[in-house]
């Protein structure tokens, strides 16, 4: 098989926004997915139309060979999705939750709860495995509850594992966790479309990414193809930088979020951009600089512009010299 995924020209709207706009994506099995984007980008209302939970108004779309909009049902058999949501547990404790999605897979009873107490472990939610959640989850962390989830969908070996901001309320150590089993996941054969917004943490998972923004897909790739010219750069960062301080050199994206200023600029620029930035420091205008190489997540946002409810204030153009950043 060659793509356990695979949406052509995808469109859907709502009224008069546009969710997802001639949308191309594939996934190819052993492969983890990254879908990147801002809220509001169109990576929800993708993923529901991958799981059959919305139907597109132009474009196709196959899981696992499926025909996903002639056969619903069929495809959605073919994938496990863990959606943004939390998933209700009531009256369910971890295990038996897992073990209930194993069985619903079609796994054995013995299979179903050694995949259960596999995944526990793995996961480190022993403590947990076996308390009842109330309702709408009481007694159970957000954190607990996410882990639950994500274990439910990967409880039983299915061609596509949809995972939508699987870390979200999970502590750093179990996140590390869950990103393992996700590459696990993959290497067992499965295909992963994983949409996160935690960059810097998915791009030790990824094969490849997508970036959405205003519902359509803005650029595609490995990390690396991403990177292609801007991750060349260089991040500039200042600490109680003014507002009225223009940087003698080209910036080709300005953030500023609070007190902290993050400028993107050429590598050549990197001698300026330290005199200049010292000049500061030793005036006292700035308490503080690093000059470090753009990240993954720097790209990403060069290639998106700011968050629509986001507080940072954010360019992303070619800047001249002489010309100010601009900061609301």
């Amino acid at each position: 098989m060659q793509h356990v995924l695979a949406a052509r020209r995808l469109t859907k709207t709502y009224g008069t926004t546009r969710a997802n706009d001639e949308v191309d994506l594939t996934v190819r099995p052993g492969e983890v997915v990254g879908l990147l984007g801002h809220n509001g980008a169109g990576k929800t209302t993708l993923v529901s139309q991958a799981a059959g939970l919305v139907r597109p108004d132009v474009g196709t779309l196959h899981v696992a060979g499926v025909d996903v909009l002639a056969q619903p049902a069929v495809a959605r058999r073919a994938l496990a999705l863990q959606p943004q949501s939390q998933v209700p547990l009531d009256g369910l404790s971890p295990t038996s939750a897992i073990r209930l999605a194993a069985r619903l897979r079609g796994l054995s009873r013995r299979d179903a709860a050694a995949a259960a107490a596999d995944l526990v472990d793995r996961l480190d939610i022993g403590r947990w495995a076996r308390q009842r959640a109330g309702a709408e989850g009481a007694g159970l962390s957000g954190g607990v509850r996410r882990l639950t989830a994500f274990a439910m969908a990967a409880a039983a070996p299915v061609p596509l594992v949809v995972l939508d901001e699987p870390t979200n309320d999970v502590d750093a150590a179990r996140r590390r966790l869950l990103w393992a089993h996700v590459r696990r996941l993959a290497d067992d054969g499965a295909g992963v479309l994983l949409v996160t917004h935690n960059v810097a943490e998915a791009e030790s998972v990824v094969d490849r990414l997508a970036v959405l923004d205003g519902g359509a897909v803005v650029a595609a790739g490995t990390p690396q193809d991403l990177r292609g010219p801007i991750g060349t750069g260089l991040r500039l960062e200042l600490w109680s930088a003014p507002d009225d301080v223009a940087p003698p050199f080209p910036v080709s994206r300005s953030v500023r979020t609070g007190r902290r200023t993050l400028l993107s600029i050429p590598r050549e620029s990197a001698e300026h951009a330290v005199a200049w930035a010292s000049s500061l420091h030793q005036r006292g205008a700035v308490e503080q600089f690093s000059l470090t190489p753009m990240s993954l997540e720097d790209v990403y946002l060069a290639l998106t512009g700011p968050s629509p409810a986001g507080p940072a204030t954010t360019r992303s153009a070619t800047a001249s010299a002489e010309k100010e950043p601009a900061h609301v």
